[in-house]
């Protein structure tokens, strides 16, 4: 028998299975940067209430997320602001191990800010790119 938080996570599972299957480039670039401040979120939480495996776990999964969206870059295309957002993520990637290793939630509030920052931009741009 299944309990009702495991038939939520996997009614959620296939919404978001779903939503990724028809979403546009553009929109999974927001997904993705959704979904990191949302680890970043549930990192903080972890190490409010001292949950290592957890901190460790939403931190690493936040770094492989801004490792997808580093690799997704057209460096050629993309010129001097895909070589800054190169470079920028490349420091959110350091400062999130840093945050693993210190408990840091001021370290992880810095990177969510910075996350955030790029997303108002990204969504202003609309599906135009």
């Amino acid at each position: 028998m299944m309990n009702s938080r495991l038939a939520v996570q996997r009614y959620q599972n296939v919404g978001t299975h779903s939503a990724v299957e028809e979403a546009s480039p553009h929109r999974l670039i927001q997904m993705l940067m959704g979904g990191m401040l949302d680890r970043v979120a549930h990192a903080k939480g972890c190490i409010e209430q001292r949950d290592i495996a957890g901190q460790g776990k939403n931190i690493s999964v936040a770094i492989s997320i801004v490792g997808g969206l580093r690799a997704s870059l057209d460096k050629e295309m993309g010129g001097e602001i895909a070589a800054n957002l190169d470079n920028l993520y490349d420091y959110m990637e350091r400062r999130l191990l840093e945050a693993n290793i210190q408990k840091s939630v001021p370290i992880l509030d810095e990177v969510a800010g910075l996350m955030r920052e790029i997303k108002e931009a990204w969504d202003a741009i609309g599906d135009q790119v």
